[in-house]
């Protein structure tokens, strides 16, 4: 399976990265299968930065046998609280090795506040979620997880 990360970097040897800011699934190496989205992320980080250039990286993605994955299909109950733990609880963390699930675009940050505030449900939440397009987000959180991961090289992104 073919993978995707945008970066400001060339990332020929995936890392886990701690994060200065809390992430839906936690600390790691995060792609996409969607090429669309990596272009996104790297374009929003470039105009973030004032960078001139930006990479998609490629990697194909080979599953391996014994490492403990969490498979969202859908922007459901559990992955709601999942994704809000991640978000809100100090110091939570998993023991999985690879989390895959619908990705949280700004549409769905707006929804998910207003649960977070409590100005809307669960049930609200998961409602309007179903309303949008979300694409998928892979996330290698330990050690052993990057070792699937084989780098194909990058396309160069300029705004």
């Amino acid at each position: 399976m073919t993978l995707y990360h945008g970066s400001l970097e060339i990332v020929d040897m995936p890392r886990i990265r701690e994060a200065n800011r809390p992430l839906d699934f936690g600390t790691g190496f995060y792609t996409t299968t969607s090429l669309q989205q990596a272009r996104r992320w790297v374009k929003l980080r470039m105009e973030q930065s004032n960078a001139k250039v930006g990479y998609i990286n490629i990697y194909e993605y080979t599953p391996k046998k014994g490492l403990h994955t969490r498979r969202f299909r859908s922007a459901n109950e559990a992955w709601v609280d999942f994704v809000h733990a991640n978000r809100t609880i100090q110091d939570f963390n998993h023991d999985y090795d690879i989390v895959t699930g619908p990705v949280a675009n700004d549409n769905v940050y707006l929804s998910f506040n207003l649960y977070e505030s409590g100005i809307i449900t669960k049930r609200e939440l998961i409602r309007r979620l179903k309303t949008y397009k979300l694409v998928d987000q892979l996330l290698f959180h330990t050690e052993q997880s990057l070792l699937t991961l084989e780098y194909n090289g990058n396309k160069e992104v300029t705004l």
